[in-house]
């Protein structure tokens, strides 16, 4: 995508999520967004570009850190649950309780008991926020394995980006592969009627987000909805199924 047709699309659809926005906080309405991926797969920009224009005191980024020695002694999703939405209120997670579908027990910081209780109780955890009506949408960024290597290698060269990389992501493509069974795994449990998961390849960056937030948007009723602007391309997003490895979305 050249970047003048990139920037033009990004404000017309940053001027539709705050809209979006003026109808939660007027209608106190409830919403979580989850985005979790691959190391590299551009989360953090994806998010920045959903965010940039919206208020900032009722759209909020939640970034967890490593739990505390209180929050390993406590209900898994109660770290969690202090960070979720109230009445008129967005809510990004930049990763989410899913670290225990995947970083958790791919590095070995979680046990086969807690990974398999996980599996079973996360489907009745968001059935209740569902419930509860709340807005709530989950996605995964996924990218090739050259195109991590690449942004791999290109944080650890660029000093701005340098935070960016940590241990955990040191060991992305050793474990590549590994990666790849417990994602398969989570998209095979937990992608839900009342809450499924939505592949977003993007190996382009431009093009994913645009293509997410179209979709974000596609999702929801708001006023002033301009319909024409949300068409996305399902080549880039899609719900999970197994189409999606057959286009390619998810990288095996």
């Amino acid at each position: 995508m050249k970047k003048k047709e990139y920037k033009k699309q990004l404000y017309n659809l940053q001027v539709q999520l705050v809209k979006f926005q003026r109808h939660v906080i007027e209608k106190d309405l409830k919403v979580c967004v989850i985005f979790e991926g691959r190391d590299a797969a551009g989360k953090d920009g994806t998010i920045k570009r959903f965010r940039e224009h919206l208020s900032p005191r009722e759209a909020r980024v939640v970034a967890l850190g490593k739990p505390s020695d209180r929050d390993k002694k406590s209900w898994y999703f109660q770290r969690y649950v202090p960070h979720l939405p109230s009445g008129g209120e967005i809510v990004f997670f930049n990763r989410s309780w899913y670290n225990r579908a995947g970083v958790e027990p791919v590095m070995g910081f979680c046990t086969e008991e807690e990974y398999r209780s996980f599996m079973e109780e996360v489907g009745s955890f968001e059935q209740m926020l569902v419930h509860s009506g709340m807005i709530f949408i989950k996605y995964y960024l996924d990218i090739s394995k050259e195109e991590q290597k690449r942004r791999l290698e290109a944080r650890k060269k660029d000093p701005l980006k340098q935070w960016k990389l940590s241990p955990i992501d040191m060991q992305a493509q050793k474990l590549w592969k590994k990666y790849s069974k417990y994602r398969d795994k989570m998209f095979e449990k937990t992608s839900f009627v009342f809450a499924p998961w939505h592949i977003i390849h993007s190996d382009d960056k431009k093009t994913a987000r645009i293509n997410a937030i179209k979709h974000f948007l596609s999702q929801v009723e708001y006023p002033e909805k301009d319909e024409k602007l949300l068409i996305y391309d399902n080549d880039v997003v899609c719900e999970f199924d197994p189409v999606c490895y057959d286009k390619g979305l998810i990288a095996p």
